[in-house]
């Protein structure tokens, strides 16, 4: 029998000023097991943030608003792979 070991929730200091605080994610069905992605609009940034970087350098504001949406990404596969360790968890029982 396994037993799932319980991880602290990460805790998020602040979120990107840019993040909208409406529709900035989706849920998804995945194999019947929600998981929870960034929203087209937030991707959208986060890709021209890259782009630009890889482009020229970001200023400091940017680097620390793409520094955000990577601790947000973090914070998502978290939860996601709590969900679905959660959910096969009893299926191998």
């Amino acid at each position: 029998m396994a037993i799932a070991t319980i991880q602290p929730i990460p805790q998020l200091d602040k979120l990107p000023k840019t993040l909208p605080l409406e529709n900035a994610v989706r849920i998804e069905l995945v194999d019947g097991i929600p998981i929870f992605r960034a929203a087209s609009t937030v991707q959208e940034r986060i890709q021209t943030l890259l782009d630009k970087q890889g482009e020229s350098s970001l200023s400091p504001k940017e680097i620390y608003e793409l520094d955000l949406y990577e601790e947000i990404d973090d914070y998502l596969s978290f939860v996601n792979r709590t969900i679905r360790n959660l959910q096969i968890s009893p299926q191998a029982q």
